[in-house]
């Protein structure tokens, strides 16, 4: 007897249920076979794994999701979406299902006990770095992120020195980002008018640079990238709302040259004027 597609699956669980995509929450439900087999073994699932998905739509990468972990905690803001998860899931008692909006819940409330855990998820496009940000700023951070975004996302976020930005920033202080394969259009029903990509975020067990204070340290950079392309020193001038010679002095003591643009500065870079700018407030 020939297996149904994923496709074919799809579109029985929504006539069965009278559901439609919601364009609004960016519903594109995963139709390929083989992406959803990578999706699971990227995130190298074994029975002691405790997974944390966010989205899980008709619920088709949950249910291998529990194939292979002890639980799952399947997070939902559609209701529909939840309720008919309720029923397709029903053979399976690893897996929590949880209506609420992610952004909403601290992540180790979500947890039956206080231990490690993996975030995976095929993940909204208008959700993508306000959920990263919301794991990987988190009192209890997960150790592995895989998750599905929009392909120049993904660039954007494994950029190097150069090309680096507030979204590559602020995952690569927290973790090593690595795109693990391209996904087109296709494999997603319906289509999205863009391609994605498979990433994956090995959370490291504390932030790339030893800094006090996380907050101010981004509010930092984000001041570094006000004007964008522009030389650091006026970015700095402008976001901080400092004199220029007070930023040219700052950068003078990091050993930063002031022609240079935000996205050319190492952590290391970072990490030196983030020192300076602090010895400066306190010395105030």
């Amino acid at each position: 007897m020939k297996t149904e597609s994923l496709l074919t699956q799809t579109k029985r669980i929504l006539r069965r249920f009278d559901l439609k995509s919601r364009k609004r929450l960016g519903q594109h439900f995963l139709v390929d076979e083989e992406v959803l087999q990578l999706i699971a073994a990227s995130a190298e699932l074994d029975p002691s794994d405790t997974i944390v998905e966010i989205g899980p739509g008709l619920g088709i990468l949950t249910g291998e999701l529990a194939r292979r972990a002890g639980l799952v905690i399947a997070v939902e803001l559609d209701d529909k979406l939840a309720a008919s998860l309720t029923k397709t899931l029903a053979s399976f008692s690893n897996i929590n299902i949880i209506n609420q909006d992610i952004l909403r819940l601290d992540p180790a409330a979500l947890l039956p006990a206080p231990g490690p855990y993996k975030v995976v998820a095929n993940l909204p496009y208008y959700i993508t770095s306000p959920v990263l940000r919301h794991f990987l700023e988190a009192t209890v951070k997960p150790k592995r992120m895989v998750v599905m975004v929009q392909k120049e996302v993904a660039e954007a976020i494994t950029a190097g020195p150069g090309q680096r930005s507030m979204i590559s920033l602020s995952v690569q202080f927290y973790g090593k980002p690595k795109i693990v394969s391209y996904v087109p259009a296709r494999a997603f029903y319906p289509a999205p008018e863009v391609n994605s990509a498979l990433l994956r975020i090995e959370v490291y067990p504390r932030p790339l640079i030893a800094v006090t204070d996380d907050k101010g340290f981004f509010q930092l950079v984000r001041s570094g990238f006000t004007a964008s392309r522009k030389q650091i020193a006026n970015s700095l001038a402008q976001g901080l709302g400092r004199p220029k010679v007070e930023v040219l002095a700052l950068l003078e003591k990091a050993g930063i040259v002031p022609q240079r643009r935000a996205e050319t500065l190492t952590f290391e870079e970072w990490a030196q004027l983030w020192q300076v700018f602090t010895r400066r407030k306190e010395e105030k």
